[in-house]
């Protein structure tokens, strides 16, 4: 009997964009939107940029950004949508292993979930680390099940479908200083919190999803 190895990280994510094509509305996630606007650009990074949304949005701001994501195929949907003036170079990179080669003004990283193995805590840590003396990392994440999902399925602090876990921002921010080379006195909070939102499922019904919200300036 032949026994079936399960996907590599790099596969499941490829395979999945290769297989549903645009997966997104290709629009800024509203948290960065309301985090960042106002914010002077410079350098930006976003980790797990999948389809370019968010990228595609700071570069029109004027951000110079480089994109990340582990899947190519999500990021050629993102350079498609490139207008020519947009500063953006994408990265087809696992995050698992890759590590920024410098620092930036700016350090996303949004609904960086997956239901294949992730090592969520280092990439985060590691994200705080290439966030340059006066920048901001921005961590948004789901903190609910949306309301499409079946909720007798849920399990508690999990996502239905997926079953990864859904850490708060007080999580997130115990995960980034503790047990960490990171300094906390070298941070101030800008936001911690769970934010709502209207958000609208795969049969265009509308309703709230809560989002886990931290963003931090490093001084």
């Amino acid at each position: 009997m032949t026994s079936t190895q399960p996907p590599t990280a790099a596969e499941y994510w490829e395979n999945r964009y290769r297989e549903r094509g645009r997966s997104w509305s290709g629009r800024v996630n509203a948290a960065l939107e309301r985090e960042i606007s106002g914010v002077e650009p410079g350098t930006a990074l976003d980790l797990g940029s999948g389809e370019g949304g968010d990228a595609l949005w700071l570069a029109h701001q004027g951000w110079r950004v480089t994109a990340v994501d582990i899947a190519p195929s999500a990021l050629a949907i993102g350079a498609a949508a490139q207008h020519p003036d947009d500063d953006i170079t994408w990265v087809a990179a696992d995050l698992a292993e890759w590590t920024a080669p410098e620092q930036y003004d700016l350090v996303t990283s949004c609904f960086l979930h997956s239901s294949v193995e992730l090592p969520r805590e280092d990439i985060l840590r590691r994200a705080a680390s290439a966030v340059a003396p006066g920048g901001i990392l921005l961590i948004v994440g789901h903190a609910g099940v949306p309301h499409w999902t079946d909720a007798d399925t849920t399990h508690k602090g999990q996502h239905a479908h997926e079953r990864v876990e859904l850490p708060t921002p007080d999580d997130v921010y115990e995960t980034l200083f503790t047990d960490s080379p990171l300094v906390e006195a070298e941070w101030s909070v800008l936001t911690k919190a769970l934010v709502e939102r209207i958000g609208v499922g795969p049969d265009g019904s509308t309703g709230p999803i809560t989002d886990s919200v931290l963003t931090l300036r490093r001084l």
